[in-house]
């Protein structure tokens, strides 16, 4: 789903709206976030966008994609996935020693493509219900089961980043880290989908259901 497309913003989806029973919390949520996003976040990574070129950014977010690794392998067992375990486990070996700590991509040039497996997916493979809509401060859009499943795998399994830490604060350093170089590769998108609404809080939450069936649909539900 391409939030750029006109279709995306025909008609709010009723089943979306069904889903958020408290959308007068949310939509406070959302304008904290949205001030958080204009005036802190995308500022901090505008400015490091302009120290580091896209394809050292790009590099770095593959050292942090690769990490995650682990993460999906053993979600994709646990979902029964047993050809994509295989997949993910060929791409983190070969990634993170002919990709040098995962820098690279050699696994996709491969042949092994990127392949999603969380826990937010295992629960749903185990029927855990999705549960109402929720806007997380800093977090964003997510749902009662998935802000779950984010939690465990960003916290739990991996990334193994937050073990090395040597206290909570440079694990939220880290993360932060992430976060901002993640976000200096999508510079101007969220302000786009912004002009392009009529009611950006709608067009989050619409874009956050479709974003997730299109990222899960290739793996059997």
């Amino acid at each position: 789903m391409d939030f750029l497309d006109d279709a995306f913003y025909d008609e709010p989806l009723e089943e979306d709206a069904d889903k958020d029973p408290f959308e007068g919390i949310n939509r406070v949520v959302f304008t904290f976030n949205d001030y958080a996003f204009m005036w802190i976040l995308n500022p901090l990574a505008t400015g490091y966008s302009n120290l580091l070129p896209a394809d050292i950014r790009g590099s770095i977010a593959n050292v942090f994609y690769n990490l995650q690794e682990p993460m999906r392998f053993v979600n994709s067992l646990l979902q029964a996935r047993f050809s994509d375990a295989g997949t993910l486990l060929t791409r983190f070996t070969v990634n993170s020693v002919g990709g040098v700590g995962g820098l690279g991509d050699p696994a996709a040039e491969l042949g092994f493509s990127r392949t999603e497996a969380t826990f937010c997916q295992t629960m749903d493979k185990w029927g855990v219900p999705d549960g109402i809509f929720l806007m997380v401060p800093i977090m964003g859009p997510t749902t009662l089961r998935d802000v779950s499943g984010k939690i465990i795998d960003r916290f739990s399994l991996t990334p193994l980043y937050y073990n090395w830490a040597a206290g909570w604060e440079e694990s939220v350093g880290i993360f932060m880290g992430k976060e901002v170089n993640n976000l200096s590769l999508h510079l101007g998108e969220y302000e786009m989908m912004k002009d392009m609404s009529v009611d950006p809080y709608v067009a989050v939450r619409d874009f956050y259901f479709q974003q997730r069936e299109q990222a899960w649909k290739t793996y059997p539900r």
